[in-house]
């Protein structure tokens, strides 16, 4: 049997580390490589160059990833959050949520997915987010991290579509963690609605959603319970 990696792309994030971690702790691949703009080789979601690089880099290793995950994202930086309201879309924001929720992760897949093996098992998930579903909103407002979900959930059927014609047995998924104790939900604390989970539980979940898959669910958006969320 072909030696196996798994590649966590973001693992100094919360649920990235965590993933990387249990991923480690399971035993199934042979190596985990964990990439981050502080790893060796350093990865940066705005800078094409250093994914190019890694991807690269990592091609010429004889354990050939069978696994990507994408963990990164944004919600909030510098005082700049979630949209309230149409007055309060600042370009650069959007821009920003684009570059780094959308951009990134195709730009990751543009570079990783043609050094995973052609044949046989491969899986490239992406964390996503339920608010970037179009027909689930009922709340309006995020403008600038719901568009850029709903574009990278747009860009994930689209590769998928791509890549299955490339090897039949790919799966490209977004996975939708629910809220989880990260620094990327912690200004919204306050928010009672939503069942919290810590970032080894959310781990936990989206590695067994991910272990069920079969080729018929890539293109999907996947909640961290296995349902399907609508377009």
């Amino acid at each position: 049997m072909a030696k196996t990696s798994a590649l966590i792309i973001g693992a100094s994030g919360g649920i990235g580390a965590a993933m990387a971690d249990l991923v480690e702790q399971q035993g199934a691949f042979e190596t985990v490589v964990r990439l981050s703009r502080h790893s060796s080789p350093a990865i940066d979601l705005c800078d094409e160059n250093s994914i190019k690089v890694a991807a690269q880099i990592l091609s010429q290793s004889e354990v050939a990833p069978t696994l990507i995950c994408v963990t990164t994202g944004i919600l909030h930086r510098d005082g700049k959050g979630p949209e309230k309201s149409l007055r309060e879309l600042d370009p650069e924001w959007m821009l920003e949520n684009y570059r780094l929720n959308a951009v990134g992760p195709a730009l990751v897949a543009k570079h990783f997915l043609p050094i995973m093996p052609k044949s046989g098992r491969i899986c490239l998930a992406i964390l996503s987010a339920r608010v970037g579903s179009i027909s689930d909103n009922r709340l309006g407002g995020w403008h600038s991290y719901r568009a850029s979900k709903a574009a990278l959930n747009m860009l994930i059927r689209n590769l998928a579509i791509e890549w299955q014609r490339k090897n039949p047995e790919s799966i490209v998924v977004g996975l939708h963690p629910g809220t989880v104790e990260t620094a990327l939900s912690a200004p919204f604390k306050g928010n009672p609605v939503h069942e919290r989970f810590s970032a080894e539980t959310a781990a936990g979940q989206l590695l067994d959603v991910l272990q069920n898959l079969t080729p018929a669910d890539s293109g999907q958006l996947l909640a961290y319970d296995g349902a399907v969320i609508a377009p």
